[in-house]
C-alpha cells in the first residue's frame, strides 16, 4: 500500500495558502498550488479552536480516508492543503461527507 506524499514544513504550507486557488465544499475547503510533478501531495490543517486533539486527529483521518479512496482517479500534480470550515458543526460530520466534498474539490481542481 502507497502512502501518501504530504506537506510538512511550515513554508509548504505558507505558499499553498498564499498562492494557490481557493475551492470550497460543504464542510471541507481546500487550497490547491500546481507542483509539476506527476504526484499530488496534501496537507492537512484543522484549528485549534475547532475541537480538541482526539476530533481533531479524528477529522485529519476522514480527510485522509477520503482523499486516499479518490485519488487514483485524480493524478494530478498539485500540493493541495485541505481545512474543516469553522462555520461547520463537527458533531454531525460524517464519512461519506467528507468524501463527497474531497471528490467534489477534486473534480474542480481537475478541470482548472
Amino acid at each position: 500500500m502507497n502512502k501518501t506524499e504530504t506537506l510538512k514544513k511550515n513554508y509548504e504550507f505558507r505558499a499553498v495558502l498564499s498562492k494557490g486557488k481557493y475551492y470550497s465544499g460543504n464542510y471541507v475547503e481546500a487550497f490547491a498550488l500546481k507542483n509539476y510533478s506527476k504526484n499530488n501531495k496534501i496537507g492537512i490543517a484543522i484549528n485549534t479552536k475547532i475541537a480538541k486533539a482526539v476530533k481533531r486527529n479524528y477529522l485529519k483521518r476522514l480527510i485522509r480516508e477520503g482523499y486516499r479512496q479518490n485519488k487514483k482517479d485524480f493524478n494530478l500534480g498539485y500540493n493541495i492543503v485541505f481545512l474543516i470550515k469553522k462555520s461547520v458543526n463537527i458533531q454531525n460530520i460524517s464519512f461519506i461527507k467528507v468524501k463527497n466534498d474531497i471528490l467534489k474539490i477534486l473534480e474542480e481542481i481537475g478541470q482548472d
